[in-house]
C-alpha cells in the first residue's frame, strides 16, 4: 500500500492504474476505522480494480461547538487496517492544502441538505458536498463508495454528483451494525460503558417502528412520534425523527415502502445518527 500526502503524487499513481487500464474505486473516510469502513473498502474493491482510500478529518463540516479537536484520530492503525485489507493508496491530505489562506469557494446542494442534519448542523452539508467534490477531482474514481448510515449525506453525494456531471458511479454499502443493533460509528468510542448499554435503545426504537409499518401502520406522524416517545423513556434525547423520501429527503405523511425513517439522538455529550428503510 503506498501512503501519499500531496495532490500530485496521487494523480500520478491514479493515471499510471488507469493506463495500464485499471478502474479505480474510492471510499472517502475520516478515519478511526472500524468494520463498517472495512465493508465500503472490500466493496469498493470488488467493483474497481485499483482501490484510493482516504482520511481526512473535514474541518469545514463542523460546526464552531461541535467535536472537531476531539474526533478521534487512529492514523497508524486506520493504516495497519487498510493493508490488511489490499488497499492499493491510502490518502492523507494536509488541511493546510486542502484548505488555503485564500480558500473561498464552497459548494452547496440545496433541498436535499436542509432538513434532518442540514437543519440541526447548519453549513454542515456545505462543508461534505466541498471537500467531497475537491477529493471526485483529486482522486477522479470511477467508483465511490459511501455507508447508508449517512442516508442524507449520500443524498446530497448523490444530487450533487448528478447536477455537476462526476463522471462516478455512486455505491452505497448496508450499515454495519453491533451485536445489540447499534450502528459503527467512530464516535461510539465517546460513550461511557453506560451510555453504551442505553444507546442499544436507539437502533431497537427504529426497529421496532420499521416493523410497525411493515405491518401495515403507515401513518409518518404516528410512527415518528412513537419513537421519540420510546427515545425519551430510555433517557436518550433525539434531536429529530423523520419519515422521508431518501432520494429527496422530503418528509412524507405516509410511511410507504422504500421511504426512511431517520433519527438523530444525543447521549451525554455524544451525538449519533441512523436510519432504517421502510419494508
Amino acid at each position: 500500500m503506498e501512503t501519499i500526502r500531496e495532490v500530485g503524487a496521487l494523480r500520478d499513481l491514479v493515471r499510471s492504474a488507469r493506463g495500464s487500464g485499471r478502474t479505480i474505486g474510492y471510499v472517502p473516510t475520516m478515519g478511526a476505522l472500524h468494520e463498517g469502513h472495512l465493508s465500503l473498502v472490500r466493496l469498493a474493491r470488488r467493483e474497481s480494480d485499483f482501490t484510493v482510500v482516504s482520511i481526512f478529518v473535514n474541518p469545514l463540516q463542523f460546526g464552531p461547538n461541535e467535536d472537531l479537536g476531539r474526533y478521534p484520530r487512529k492514523e497508524a492503525d486506520d493504516a495497519a487496517a487498510l493493508a490488511s485489507e489490499s488497499v492499493d493508496v491510502l490518502y492523507l491530505p494536509d488541511a493546510a492544502e486542502m484548505y488555503p489562506p485564500d480558500f473561498s469557494t464552497s459548494v452547496e446542494v440545496r433541498g436535499v441538505s436542509e432538513g434532518g442534519e442540514g437543519e440541526t448542523r447548519p453549513g454542515h452539508f456545505r462543508g461534505v458536498a466541498t471537500v467531497v467534490a475537491k477529493l471526485f477531482l483529486q482522486v477522479s474514481p470511477d467508483v465511490a463508495v459511501f455507508g447508508q448510515k449517512d442516508l442524507q449525506q449520500v443524498s446530497v453525494v448523490r444530487r450533487m454528483t448528478r447536477d455537476l456531471d462526476f463522471p462516478i458511479r455512486l455505491l452505497v454499502g448496508p450499515t454495519v451494525r453491533e451485536p445489540d443493533g447499534l450502528a459503527m460509528s467512530s464516535r461510539n468510542a465517546y460513550l461511557s460503558p453506560e451510555e453504551r448499554r442505553v444507546a442499544a435503545a436507539f437502533p431497537r426504537a427504529l426497529f421496532e417502528a420499521r416493523d410497525r409499518a411493515g405491518r401495515g401502520e403507515r401513518g409518518a406522524a404516528e410512527l415518528s412520534e412513537n419513537v421519540r416517545r420510546e427515545l425519551r423513556t430510555a433517557r436518550l434525547d433525539p434531536d429529530y425523527v423523520d419519515v422521508v423520501d431518501p432520494e429527496t429527503m422530503a418528509p412524507v405523511e405516509i410511511a410507504a415502502p422504500g421511504t426512511a425513517l431517520l433519527a438523530a439522538v444525543r447521549i451525554g455529550k455524544t451525538r449519533l445518527i441512523d436510519n432504517v428503510l421502510v419494508p
